[in-house]
């Protein structure tokens, strides 16, 4: 099932009265905007309906932007090989493990959900990190940036790690972050809410999949769009 996600009233409001509106973003040119879809592997899926339940806002998503002239990147985990000490002490050896092999192996359409809309010649990254924008830990900014991309659409699992920690580094290289509420997942619905709090209040815009899509059939909407 989705989740049953939310963000207070209060905050919007708080941001109102900042900034005179409820969202940061409410223009994005489709043609310098990514869709950046994140572990969608079903390493991750098998285990959370909630994941699961991405999939099909992330199709809509994937096929609006294309149709607009926008870019579709998708994040996978790189297989490190044997975990290193440190992951060890953190996770135990078997998760370690679990999670060094979690992006699997092959072609990227072999490797990603099977009910995915992946369209050879897209982008496809692989991270060794939680984040797929952190310097050295994956390629996925510099191929953004050289294809002018200013806006990035975050979506994938899960939602307050990957997902977040990749919005909160996009924000700090200067994209313009939109945060799939309902295209993002994790485990629980309070720690999926946690996060989409944490993401309004300081890195990025969060929106529903419904509105995103409005976004982008409105654009080009700004001025070197």
């Amino acid at each position: 099932m989705a989740h049953n996600w939310m963000i207070a009233e209060r905050e919007y409001l708080r941001h109102e009265s900042r900034r005179g509106r409820r969202h940061a973003y409410e223009r994005l040119a489709p043609r310098t905007t990514a869709l950046v879809v994140i572990d969608m592997v079903p390493f991750f899926a098998e285990a959370n309906i909630h994941c699961r339940d991405a999939i099909a806002p992330i199709n809509r998503l994937a096929a609006a932007l294309r149709e607009a002239g926008g870019l579709v990147a998708w994040v996978l985990p790189a297989d490190t090989g044997p975990p290193n000490p440190r992951a060890i002490e953190f996770y135990g050896e078997q998760i370690a493990q679990a999670f060094g092999a979690s992006g699997g192996q092959g072609a990227p359409h072999d490797r990603l959900c099977p009910e995915l809309d992946f369209v050879e010649g897209e982008i496809v990254a692989e991270k060794s990190a939680a984040s797929a924008f952190f310097p050295g830990r994956c390629d996925l900014h510099d191929r953004l940036a050289a294809r002018g991309i200013e806006t990035v659409i975050i979506t994938g699992t899960v939602t307050n790690v990957c997902c977040e920690s990749s919005a909160r580094d996009a924000s700090t290289l200067g994209y313009r972050v939109i945060f799939a509420a309902d295209a993002t997942a994790t485990v629980t619905d309070a720690a999926h809410n946690a996060a989409l709090y944490t993401i309004y209040r300081s890195f990025g815009d969060v929106r529903p999949t419904a509105e995103i899509l409005d976004l982008i059939a409105a654009g080009p909407s700004l001025a070197h769009g």
